[in-house]
């Protein structure tokens, strides 16, 4: 089960009680497809996006106390708690159903070990996969994907 590094905490702003949010960050080319493999599997619409760079984006990392400006791992919040990391994306999985709620079972792997890996893949996202000059707009078919329709 995912442990959150945060919780308990008031209801982050621009979220509602009920809804789980994602956020990316949105000039990286390996998080948009992160993003863009959600919106494909997320066929309940459960999942929130948000790029860290976004005004909604920053006033969550405030209310969770996270960096502002630069930020290396991307933040999964569900029922005020907030989960980075490794521990973000197996948060995650159940949102997107079967089959991807069987790739938990790779959380019987140290958390110590899967963040390792995590920092070494989101130290050199930019420079293994690319970065975007700005944040990309969402589609208006992609728009109810993203937290505010943005």
């Amino acid at each position: 089960m995912p442990k959150p590094c945060v919780k308990n905490l008031p209801t982050p702003p621009h979220i509602d009680t009920d809804e789980v949010v994602l956020l990316f960050d949105g000039v990286c080319k390996l998080c948009n497809g992160a993003a863009n493999f959600i919106i494909r599997h997320d066929h309940r619409k459960r999942v929130k996006l948000c790029s860290v760079q976004s005004p909604q984006g920053q006033d969550i990392l405030a209310h969770f106390g996270m960096p502002l400006n630069q930020f290396s791992s991307m933040l999964y919040v569900q029922n005020n708690e907030v989960y980075i990391k490794s521990e973000a994306w197996f948060a995650l999985l159940p949102a997107l159903g079967f089959p991807w709620t069987l790739l938990r079972m790779f959380g019987v792997v140290p958390r110590t070990l899967r963040d390792s890996v995590y920092d070494l893949i989101a130290d050199n996202r930019y420079r293994w996969f690319g970065k975007f000059e700005q944040c990309s707009t969402p589609s208006a078919d992609q728009a109810d994907h993203f937290l505010n329709g943005k």
